[in-house]
């Protein structure tokens, strides 16, 4: 806006003054109400319905979706993300993740943790021992002799506190007292899922503890971008930035070893078909971490995963310093999921942004001990678009 020249004196400056002024006021007002309708049309949502009951508790489903026609589904069981809906190049949504039509379906014991919170560790800890503080610990032997994604009753297998935040976002806390599963002290977790403007579902995890512990927690959900129209993963190309990997035993316990993946089947430093090398992979398959090209807890892409059939193009920021790269190895038939869908081998696909496995007894690993007064604090964006 100009200001008034101190010298105008002329009656007729003053009222050409005042009513342009008063003329552009009203552009501006017409302006800003205009941004607010846009605003108002384009807001994003949640919303909240009863999913199911768990020992006589009600289960809640809330509904996050943006303007971009993007769509997820959580529950407070688990912090479960059920549901992920997002369109393709042709602009069709789909369902990108594994999962059930009901909630009975994720009480199957043979549920392998479709789109769960895992912890407190989440991955595997070798014989369900470690030594903290001169003091040893034992936790439950749920996996070949060894504790795998939290225990017996990991965080993914109870109800969540939860509630909605704002017009995008929804908050899950749970308390894991001291000497659940074995572990010591009590956990205080926050988890915060919301969805942005940009297509991004982001995950921020907060823990608090009164105790020294070991803490590691993921996002366990399994995709498939195709939307249920390819039966396996094999034909996504993958990219994970990460130079090593954490070498494992037969039993996917590290070794301690930080092999470089150059010129191995376990390369996806540039993007990859899945499916090349995969057969060369013992085991089955690829289940293993991959040491991400990073410094520090910068949030930094760590993967990208693309699927030609529909265009569908995912990638995944981190500030942790592993990603779990889990090709749906045990998945073998027997499941029926969404819609009547048999999941086969290879179904979906994993990938759990972490610290590394097995952490507490492998001292030249990133540290994973939480200790009073600290605040354990990490991030992973999952961001859909289409090529």
């Amino acid at each position: 806006m100009k200001y008034l020249p101190a010298a105008l004196t002329s009656l007729f400056g003053i009222l050409l003054f005042t009513s342009c002024n008063e003329h552009k006021t009203h552009e501006e007002q017409q302006t800003t109400d205009t941004m607010n309708t846009a605003t108002s049309v384009n807001k994003s949502t949640v919303t909240e319905k009863q999913f199911g009951k768990f020992n006589d508790e009600p289960v809640t489903v809330y509904t996050l979706a943006n303007k971009n026609g993007m769509e997820v589904r959580i529950m407070n069981y688990g912090g479960t993300i059920t549901n992920l809906f997002t369109p393709d190049s042709g602009g069709n949504k789909g369902d990108v993740v594994l999962g059930f039509d009901n909630f009975e379906g994720y009480l199957d014991k043979n549920n392998p943790y479709f789109g769960c919170l895992v912890g407190r560790y989440a991955n595997r800890i070798a014989k369900g021992k470690f030594t903290l503080d001169g003091k040893s610990y034992t936790l439950a032997p749920n996996n070949d002799g060894n504790t795998l994604h939290g225990g017996l009753k990991g965080f993914d297998k109870t109800i969540w506190t939860s509630a909605i935040e704002g017009d995008s976002s929804i908050r899950l806390s749970y308390t894991s007292r001291d000497g659940e599963e074995g572990y010591p002290g009590t956990l205080e977790v926050q988890v915060v899922y919301t969805l942005t403007g940009n297509n991004e579902l982001r995950i921020d995890y907060t823990a608090k503890t009164d105790k020294a512990t070991p803490v590691n927690l993921t996002n366990h959900a399994y995709f498939n971008l195709s939307a249920g129209k390819d039966s396996t993963i094999l034909g996504h190309q993958l990219m994970l930035d990460a130079n090593r990997f954490t070498e494992v035993d037969k039993k996917l316990i590290p070794t301690g070893q930080l092999p470089e993946v150059k010129g191995t089947s376990m390369d996806f430093n540039s993007p990859r078909t899945i499916g090349t090398d995969i057969a060369k992979v013992a085991g089955g398959g690829y289940d293993h971490n991959w040491v991400l090209n990073k410094k520090g807890n910068e949030l930094k892409l760590a993967a990208t995963l693309y699927h030609p059939g529909s265009g569908r193009y995912m990638e995944v920021y981190t500030t942790q310093p592993g990603i779990q790269f889990y090709s749906g190895n045990f998945l073998n038939g027997s499941l029926t999921g969404k819609g009547g869908q048999k999941y086969i081998q290879h179904a979906g696909m994993c990938l759990e942004t972490q610290h590394f496995p097995d952490s507490p007894n492998q001292p030249s690993f990133p540290s994973t001990i939480l200790k009073p007064g600290e605040t354990y604090r990490e991030t992973t964006v999952y961001k859909f678009s289409t090529k």
